[in-house]
């Protein structure tokens, strides 16, 4: 089946849609927020999504390239993983998301973002200029997170790739799904999302070990307001 394409991109359309897509996922009540003060909570990031795109507004982008201009994140702090993960799905699916049973009990809540990949808002920011990372497939994890260093630019965190396929569930497809480096645990497992019984998993794989199947997903920085930078 023929794609779509690049679209028009409209940063204030994209922002709308972004906080509608989590309000109507349950976002504001996991927060055990309203859903008037969950959008009062996301609002002052609209201008930091204009500001921040600007000279992308006239282009186009494709979500099936696994390349987007922006991605609205919900900390953990607010809304706890398993039940973020519980709210994705495939594109075109229906089975909800789930977290692998080979993160041990307490496993999840070890996994952090590193200093690189430290997020500069409590609540609610954004990430930008996010690849999936599909070039990494087969690349040792280790290597790929230096190569994507050297770029200066930084690795997901569980929180961020979460996000990415709440609000772009195309990005993930078979053969090109990603590991999330800029989460870890102070061991040698990195966090990855991937595909298993036709729903999207989040588990973790050895950070000496390609897969075929997994790239490396990347932002190029992350704002909570205007002119704030969190990589």
């Amino acid at each position: 089946m023929a794609t779509a394409g690049p679209t028009p991109f409209d940063p204030a359309a994209e922002f709308d849609r972004q906080v509608r897509t989590l309000t109507e996922l349950g976002y504001p009540k996991l927060s055990g927020l309203a859903p008037e003060r969950f959008a009062a909570l996301l609002e002052p990031l609209r201008a930091t999504a204009l500001t921040a795109v600007a000279g992308e507004a006239a282009g186009e982008y494709d979500p099936e390239s696994g390349r987007v201009p922006f991605v609205l994140v919900v900390t953990r702090e607010l809304a706890p993983i398993e039940e973020t993960m519980s709210r994705t799905t495939l594109h075109g699916g229906k089975l909800p998301g789930f977290v692998d049973r080979s993160f041990e009990p307490g496993a999840l809540e070890r996994f952090v973002a590193t200093p690189e990949a430290r997020h500069p808002g409590r609540h609610a920011y954004l990430i930008l200029e996010v690849e999936r990372g599909e070039e990494f497939c087969g690349s040792v994890p280790l290597d790929a997170m230096a190569t994507i260093a050297g770029r200066g630019r930084s690795l997901l965190t569980i929180e961020e790739g979460v996000a990415l396929i709440t609000h772009f569930p195309q990005v993930l497809v078979k053969n090109k799904c990603f590991s999330l480096g800029g989460s870890r645990s102070g061991d040698r497992r990195v966090p990855a999302i991937w595909i298993s019984q036709k729903a999207p998993k989040l588990g973790w794989c050895w950070e000496g070990n390609p897969h075929t199947w997994l790239g490396m997903a990347s932002a190029g920085d992350r704002r909570a307001t205007a002119g704030s930078s969190g990589s």
